[in-house]
């Protein structure tokens, strides 16, 4: 018998970079490491703009205003 629970979320409730990739902090305590290569617009960003960024639908996706940039969140932890 498992006593093992599913608690996956796809929410994010933090965001954190380095130089070479994205964590994504979800609310179930994963840590999700995403290579900002993967990410254009990411990878070419000032420190500045990757750090202005928000979440939106209450951590459904995340979006960079000076970038014009959206992801989604359960498409990267998918």
């Amino acid at each position: 018998m498992s006593t093992l629970t599913n608690l996956k979320s796809n929410q994010a409730v933090n965001l954190s970079f380095s130089k070479e990739k994205m964590v994504i902090f979800m609310e179930d305590g994963r840590e999700i490491g995403i290579p900002l290569e993967w990410f254009p617009r990411l990878r070419d960003a000032s420190q500045e703009e990757l750090e202005n960024w928000r979440f939106i639908g209450n951590g459904e996706g995340i979006h960079w205003e000076d970038l014009d940039e959206d992801l989604l969140v359960s498409e990267l932890v998918s």
